[in-house]
């Protein structure tokens, strides 16, 4: 009973719910410790509330039927897995693929195809205006694009579509979850803005800048 009680008291009540699920996302989406000061600002609430809260919130990480904890660490508060599991994590790790990495022409190539597809070598070099033959390797060598057939018209040119790599690599249901043409220019928009523009026209390098990781479209900002 005791053991009951004292785990009711760790529950939030129905009108910190709220709040304490916010602080719980605040805390998880942070690379560096949150301090409760700067939580109480971003929820606009007394730093004395966020306090008890976040202590709660803390209380109910450290049962045993979750796997995370949300810890104190050099003055803030920053969520991580317990010791208990870091063995069967570190394993887990190293049997996963590394993070798949395109450049950005490559990136471009993929966001033609995505839209346009089945399309051909000819219109990706014509919609781009530069030659991409190396770029197009790279996307089949990563299994993130794959032939389609052949076009019928002179030279019978070969069709490209994406695969289901590129739906997982991209966190995607199916490619009605792409973001719109107008989402996805401001994703290559940003994503140019600190590197150097491509060539405009003839052949390109594989790489332009530094590759960028490959993220989820389906976080791409909202459509204004």
């Amino acid at each position: 009973m005791d053991e009951l009680l004292e785990e009711g008291s760790q529950t939030a009540a129905p009108e910190d719910a709220p709040l304490q699920a916010t602080l719980e996302a605040l805390v998880y989406v942070a690379e560096e410790p949150l301090t409760a000061a700067q939580l109480a600002a971003a929820v606009q609430q007394p730093k004395e509330r966020v306090q008890a809260v976040l202590d709660r919130l803390a209380a109910e990480y450290e049962l045993p039927q979750h796997g995370l904890s949300i810890r104190e660490v050099a003055g803030g508060y920053k969520m991580a897995t317990k010791p208990e599991h870091h063995e069967t994590i570190r394993a887990f790790a190293k049997s996963l693929k590394p993070p798949l990495k395109l450049s950005l022409p490559a990136l471009e190539t993929l966001s033609v195809i995505a839209y346009k597809q089945p399309v051909t070598g000819p219109e990706i070099m014509e919609i781009r205006g530069v030659q991409g033959a190396g770029v197009l390797k790279t996307l089949l060598d990563r299994k993130l694009i794959a032939a389609a057939g052949r076009k019928n018209v002179i030279g019978k040119p070969i069709l490209y579509k994406t695969t289901k790599e590129f739906l997982l690599q991209f966190g995607l249901k199916d490619l009605s979850e792409l973001p719109s043409l107008k989402e996805f220019e401001e994703i290559r928009r940003l994503a140019f803005s600190d590197t150097e523009p491509a060539p405009a026209g003839g052949a390109e390098p594989e790489t332009v800048g530094e590759p960028e990781t490959v993220g989820n479209l389906k976080d791409a900002p909202p459509e204004s």
